[in-house]
């Protein structure tokens, strides 16, 4: 029988540069980032689990959300990890990954939670996420950066003042885009 993949969720911290939050576990000698990601309780909905595994770590909840992957997104751990993770009872995790407006200051991260897991965080350009995380990962973190691309170009991009009639002096509508960010 093969085993089943542990339910979770992740998170996609985007800053007002358009960077996305990134730390170090300190769990592993291997100088890898990952965004912070954990499993779903009983019962717990994907949005409220992404909510509390941002606070618990690292220790903010100065955030919006802007989107969600339409699909759970699957990682398989390499053999000698499924052995030790979790018991032993799954093969990877499959997660609802959710892409986060960061609202607050640097100051509001605090990686000194009740059960840290992270030694070190940084402000990362999107595109570079798969390029620095753990080999068995990276497939993962390619679909994410595919699934979030325009959504965080959006949020990169410079405020735009509205254009102004030369006529009324009004404020005239904005061109649409064709991007539509998540209420």
């Amino acid at each position: 029988m093969t085993k089943p993949y542990r339910r979770g969720v992740g998170i996609v911290l985007v800053n007002s540069h358009g960077r996305v939050f990134v730390a170090q576990r300190i769990d592993t000698k291997e100088p890898a980032w990952q965004m912070p990601q954990g499993g779903m309780d009983t019962d717990e909905t994907p949005r409220a689990a992404a909510l509390r595994e941002l606070l618990e770590e690292i220790g903010t909840d100065k955030a919006r959300i802007i989107g969600v992957t339409r699909n759970w997104l699957r990682y398989e751990l390499p053999a000698e990890l499924q052995r030790k993770m979790w018991g032993g009872k799954y093969l990877g995790q499959e997660q609802k990954w959710f892409l986060m407006r960061f609202t607050g200051r640097d100051g509001d991260i605090d990686l000194d939670t009740a059960h840290p897991e992270f030694r070190t965080w940084k402000w990362l350009p999107f595109a570079q996420l798969p390029r620095v995380i753990v080999g068995f990962k990276r497939e993962l973190y390619r679909q994410i950066v595919t699934a979030f691309r325009e959504k965080v170009a959006a949020l990169a991009s410079p405020r735009i003042k509205p254009r102004r009639s030369s006529r009324t002096g009004r404020a005239i509508a904005p061109r649409r885009s064709g991007i539509h960010l998540a209420k």
